[in-house]
């Protein structure tokens, strides 16, 4: 699966410049699985793997959607997948997961209107959490964390305590996964801890090697691309002195 941190207010991935290198061969390789999955699932409306599965692959297709529409209608298509495998199967985590994933592909299409989407994903993501918190190495509580990061906190949900709470217990149940530990230094960049970003850097930098060899595989290329570009930014702010990196 594509592990991108999650922004749910904005069109573009968060804490990337730019696309990663690879896009046009990640976007072809996601969107052929896009239309394996469509096509088992169709053939197997019934079975539960082929549903969540689909709606993982609108997932991931949707982060290399060219416009809003797109974006919209590959998102809503995951949404249904979950919503109809959920009605069969109340405790499915990857369902009520996968569901608020793709709910938030579509909240990124929303502008402000992303606010009102945003209760709903934090139920799914609730409900995975109890049901599997160790899905997609710790997803339920990274998304959740990632959530209360970016979510306002006027008029919404957000919150910088409940985002560190969910984002140290992701990093806590798949410590050597990097998305869990990019996200950490990122949310101290943002509050301008520097000393977190620091923290969590050595240790990054301590489990990259070993991650490199536990995610490898074409599955992972996309994955690698955008952790790549994300550290090496993640660095250069830490680097930045104090104003520059306050403003």
């Amino acid at each position: 699966m594509l592990a991108i941190c999650l922004n749910f207010f904005a069109s573009a991935n968060q804490a990337l410049g730019g696309p990663p290198a690879g896009a046009t061969e990640f976007a072809a390789a996601a969107r052929k699985n896009l239309s394996e999955a469509r096509t088992r699932h169709r053939t197997e409306p019934g079975d539960a793997q082929a549903a969540w599965q689909f709606a993982r692959a609108c997932f991931d297709a949707a982060e290399f959607a060219t416009n809003r529409t797109e974006r919209a209608q590959i998102a809503e298509e995951g949404i249904a997948a979950c919503r109809q495998l959920i009605v069969r199967e109340p405790n499915s985590a990857p369902g009520h997961y996968y569901l608020g994933m793709n709910l938030g592909q579509l909240a990124r299409t929303r502008g402000l209107g992303a606010l009102k989407i945003v209760d709903e994903m934090q139920r799914e993501f609730s409900a995975a959490r109890d049901l599997d918190a160790h899905l997609d190495y710790g997803g339920p509580e990274r998304n959740l964390g990632l959530l209360y990061r970016d979510a306002p906190a006027v008029g919404s949900i957000g919150s910088r305590n409940k985002a560190r709470y969910h984002l140290e217990r992701a990093a806590l149940i798949a410590p050597d996964y990097p998305e869990n530990r990019l996200n950490l230094v990122e949310a101290y960049l943002k509050w301008s801890d520097r000393n977190g970003a620091r923290r969590e850097l050595r240790t990054i930098e301590e489990l990259w090697p070993s991650a490199r060899t536990n995610f490898v595989g074409q599955t992972w290329a996309a994955s690698w691309a955008d952790w790549e570009q994300r550290l090496k930014q993640a660095k250069k702010k830490v680097e930045e002195p104090p104003k520059a990196l306050e403003s």
